[in-house]
């Protein structure tokens, strides 16, 4: 699925759609399979509509223009189409891109009730900060699946699905055991009355949490960085304060050290940073937080007071990262909070931080 953050954007174009007196048909293009350089990976959605506009941009490194024309086609012809991008078909489409990759796009129109089902689930899991699993069967024996695709969304709570056959929905569901946690997608094959299903597995996960907790130059600058990511962002102060709203920065909060874990709803794609820049009231919040299962716990600081901080804290459910932050050669209160939450970001996402330059692995994965 997009990443998480992008998902309030597309459902509110396709609310809009469904709001209008007169029915305006649109597409959704969804790229299942992806080989070599792509610059998005599998499960990247874009909404078409009917004028040829776009919601959640595919953008560079995939034939967006052409992905747009077919779209229009599946509206007026009602059909799903799954297009293949590779050196046998497109060919000429892929050399304009220039990206090296090959991918393959479902695109299936939006036209009735029950073609937007999904996205309610999906909505009610976001608002919810549900993890769950996503499963698209697209293609029976390598055509695309028709009417349309069929879905089994699994989560704590139960799980939804259109698909009609008992045991394929089974075996989707042996599938997502695998998935990995930190979230991704995969592509399966499993069997239905002797056909062979693509099955189009991805992991969702809620979409980052960020709390931040201080008040300074610095953590106003991460607050509004992450704010503006699509991050759900709270700024944590120690002090009840006269400040008013503050612009950018998302919730704001005054908790005390020992109340803040009742406070909060963390989970683990919450990232928590402290950086109140007074050493005891530092490690008072990360002794509070110390059996929390988060993504991430930062401290900002020098190396010596991260030193005592992880000598005090002997143990924690989540690793504590102190000094906060990737050595970017930070300055400026902006420049730090880029390199805190540019870090969280990897940590979240199970990545290294490494230098892409330095690295001969696929860039999405």
């Amino acid at each position: 699925m997009n990443a998480s953050q992008e998902f309030p954007q597309l459902f509110a174009a396709v609310q809009q759609l469904r709001a209008r007196s007169t029915p305006e048909p649109a597409a959704l293009a969804t790229i299942v399979r992806t080989s070599g350089s792509t610059f998005r990976r599998a499960g990247a959605r874009m909404l078409v509509h009917a004028d040829g506009e776009v919601t959640c941009a595919l953008a560079g490194g995939c034939p967006q223009r052409d992905i747009v024309l077919r779209a229009q086609r599946a509206m007026a012809e009602r059909t799903p189409a799954l297009v293949p991008y590779n050196r046998e078909s497109n060919l000429d489409v892929l050399m304009e891109v220039g990206c090296g990759g090959e991918l393959d796009v479902l695109i299936e129109p939006l036209v009735q009730p029950d073609d937007f089902q999904f996205f309610d689930v999906l909505a009610r899991l976001h608002d919810e900060r549900a993890p769950a699993s996503v499963a698209t069967v697209f293609s029976r024996d390598g055509a695309v699946h028709t009417p349309r695709p069929w879905r089994l969304i699994r989560h704590g709570a139960g799980h939804w699905t259109d698909i009609p056959a008992p045991q394929l929905a089974r075996r989707i569901h042996a599938l997502a055991d695998g998935l990995p946690a930190h979230g991704g997608a995969v592509l399966e094959r499993a069997e239905m009355d002797g056909a062979q299903m693509d099955v189009l597995l991805e992991a969702w996960r809620p979409k980052p949490a960020l709390v931040v907790i201080g008040y300074s130059e610095c953590a106003l600058a991460l607050s509004r960085l992450a704010h503006g990511l699509g991050w759900q962002t709270t700024l944590v102060e120690h002090v009840a304060a006269v400040r008013g709203s503050l612009e950018g920065v998302g919730a704001q909060l005054h908790a005390a050290p020992e109340t803040l874990p009742e406070r909060l709803p963390f989970d683990r794609q919450t990232a928590v940073v402290v950086m109140t820049h007074h050493y005891e009231r530092d490690l008072a919040y990360v002794q509070a937080l110390a059996q929390v299962p988060l993504a991430y716990l930062g401290v900002i600081g020098s190396r010596e007071r991260a030193a005592r901080i992880h000598r005090a804290v002997s143990a924690s459910v989540t690793a504590i990262h102190a000094p906060a932050g990737l050595d970017i050669g930070s300055e400026t209160a902006q420049e730090i909070a880029l390199s805190v939450a540019a870090e969280i970001m990897a940590a979240m996402r199970a990545r290294s931080g490494v230098r892409l330059s330095r690295t001969d692995g696929p860039i999405h994965s």
